[in-house]
Parts: structure tokens; C-alpha cells; sequence
């Protein structure tokens, strides 16, 4: 490897546009690695590397002491919580996300599973598929149309489901103690500041806030029970920040009427998980904010991030810990 050239380790799932972006600078090494191989072998790539772009390979503190020429650290995506961001920080190395890349194809997934909620379009499908037709009018589609939709999170994707929703002539209420009321309520929406008192009206409750420690365990067995009875749960945002087991006891005694997971607190998921049991829950693997669409953009973004170091004009907006700009 020539002197100034800088070594760049990226999944191999990384989307092409992205590739394609860093293999066109002489300066840069790029060296796609199994975004599941053992921590040992990825330690050992890391002892040369100047940038590192992230799937769901984990970096925290024992990767942070084997990069020793590490300049920054790109999430492929927003979400950052298997990253030891302190252990950047201290080092001065940005962590870096790919900003509003993913966040229409999260939204969207987001309001489908509302959608086929409201409608029960897995019960729907279940009766034509296994003779079961004459159960048809048993347990009705709903509209939602003039139904309420709780946005938790007002951020990249929060506010595009809230936009969504609103479009489809639901009642939009926001939560979010991170955004000023005057900003939710410029943008045309009802502000919910204590969220204990809002759940008790929401037809459909959606979750794009992050997973930290205030947000763990949010959704717990006290919090379901004061949601609205016959009413919806969407968590497009992390595993964790809803208690499966306590949506399971909520689902099965009738007081809510669906859920729309793409999230877990284990993945892969284990196949024994009680969720899996009941029809009226819709599940995706983590797959909400990966389309052709946004595994693109995402590449794309993810790229120029590392390069904007590497040039030494980061692109502030997608640092999160903008303390080492300084």
C-alpha cells in the first residue's frame, strides 16, 4: 500500500454505487470484509485501517483499541446503539450515519403496517388461504381515516410518518421531548407532552425513536395497558424499546388489536418467540429502512462521509458526536 494510501474496510453487502464512489480515489484501499466474521479477524484488518463502514458489526471499545490509525467510523444506516460512541470520542474519531437516506423507506413500512393493521390484512389473507371464508364478517377491517396516529420521535423518519399519516387523513398527534412544541405545531400537528395521558386516544401508536437508555423498556406491561383499548403498535425503531412479552400478554387478552414489528430484542429472532403464534402481529426482519432504493442512497451517503474526513471537511450533519469537530 502507498504511503498516503488510505485503507477502508466496508461489508461486502455494502450497496455498489457506494463501492463505486471509493474505489474511484487513488488515495483509498477499499477492502469489503464478512459483516459477520469473528471480532478476532476483523481486529486483525483493523490495525491498518483509516475508515470502517458498519452494517451490524458491533464497534465498541475493543475495536476502538485495534484500530490505531483509525479517522472515522460510517454507519450504514441511522441507528448507532451497537457502537461505543464513547470510545470514539476520546480518540477524537467521528461516527458517522447516512443521514435521511433510509428515512422515506422506514416511513413508509411504518404506515403499511398501519394500514394492514386497520384492515387486518393478515386475518384477511389466512381466511382465503385455508377455507376459512365463512369467517369473513366476524372480526371487521377498519378505516383510518379520521383515526388517531401517535408519532413517537419527530426526527428524519418520524416526521415523514407523520406527513404520511396526515395524508391519509388521520389525526396526527406527536410526542417527542426533544422537539419544541412550535416546531410539531408549524407542522401541522397536535403536540402530546406527556405521553401517559396521549396513549389512552391513540388508534395507532409508531415508534422512530432512538434505543438509549431512557427509551429501553419504554413500551413496558404499564405503558401497553394505558394505550387504548383495540388499538395499534408499530416499532420500526429498535428491538428493546418495546417488551415483547408483555405486547404478547396485551395481544393475547384482546386489549390491543395488532402489532407491526420489523424490530426485536434478539435477532435473527428465535423461532420460539410467542409472537410468532398470533396472526394479528405482521413481522419483518429488520428490513424496514433497507429497499433498492435506500441500500443505494445509503451506500452513496455512506461513502461520502468517510471520504469528507479523509478531506478534512467533515459533513457535520451526519457526525453524532460533533464534539470532536472541535
Amino acid at each position: 500500500m502507498a504511503p498516503n494510501t488510505k485503507l477502508v474496510l466496508v461489508p461486502d453487502t455494502m450497496g455498489r454505487q457506494g463501492m463505486d464512489i471509493l474505489k474511484a480515489r487513488e488515495d483509498i484501499d477499499l477492502r469489503p470484509y464478512d459483516p459477520a466474521m469473528p471480532a478476532a479477524e476483523l481486529h486483525v484488518l483493523l490495525a491498518e485501517a483509516a475508515g470502517i463502514a458498519l452494517s451490524f458489526t458491533p464497534y465498541r471499545q475493543a475495536e476502538m483499541d485495534a484500530s490505531p490509525r483509525m479517522q472515522v467510523v460510517a454507519r450504514i444506516g441511522v441507528g448507532f446503539d451497537a457502537v461505543e460512541v464513547p470510545a470514539l470520542t476520546a480518540r477524537g474519531v467521528p461516527l458517522m450515519v447516512a443521514g435521511t437516506a433510509n428515512s422515506t423507506s422506514v416511513a413508509e413500512q411504518a404506515v403499511f403496517f398501519i394500514m394492514a393493521l386497520a384492515k387486518r390484512a393478515a386475518t384477511l389473507d389466512a381466511l382465503v388461504r385455508h377455507n376459512r371464508w365463512g369467517e369473513r364478517m366476524a372480526n371487521l377491517p377498519g378505516e383510518i381515516a379520521g383515526k388517531t396516529a401517535l408519532v413517537i420521535g419527530f426526527g428524519r423518519i418520524g416526521t415523514r410518518s407523520a406527513k404520511r399519516c396526515a395524508a391519509l387523513d388521520m389525526d396526527v398527534v406527536v410526542f417527542d421531548p426533544y422537539v419544541p412544541a412550535e416546531t410539531i405545531a408549524a407542522a401541522g400537528y397536535r403536540v402530546a407532552t406527556d405521553l401517559d395521558a396521549v396513549l389512552p386516544h391513540a388508534d395507532y401508536v409508531t415508534i422512530h425513536c432512538p434505543k438509549t437508555p431512557q427509551t429501553v423498556g419504554m413500551f413496558d406491561a404499564a405503558r401497553i395497558a394505558r394505550m387504548k383499548p383495540g388499538a395499534g403498535l408499530v416499532n420500526t425503531a429498535r428491538g428493546g424499546i418495546v417488551d415483547e412479552n408483555a405486547l404478547y400478554d396485551a395481544l393475547v387478552a384482546g386489549h390491543l388489536r395488532g402489532a407491526g414489528l420489523d424490530v426485536f430484542d434478539s435477532e435473527p429472532v428465535k423461532p420460539d418467540n410467542k409472537l410468532f403464534q398470533l396472526e394479528q402481529v405482521l413481522l419483518a426482519p429488520h428490513m424496514a429502512g433497507v429497499t433498492v432504493e435506500s441500500v443505494a442512497a445509503m451506500a452513496v451517503a455512506t461513502a461520502r462521509n468517510m471520504l469528507s474526513v479523509f478531506d478534512g471537511a467533515p459533513n457535520a450533519e451526519n457526525v453524532i458526536n460533533k464534539e470532536v469537530l472541535s
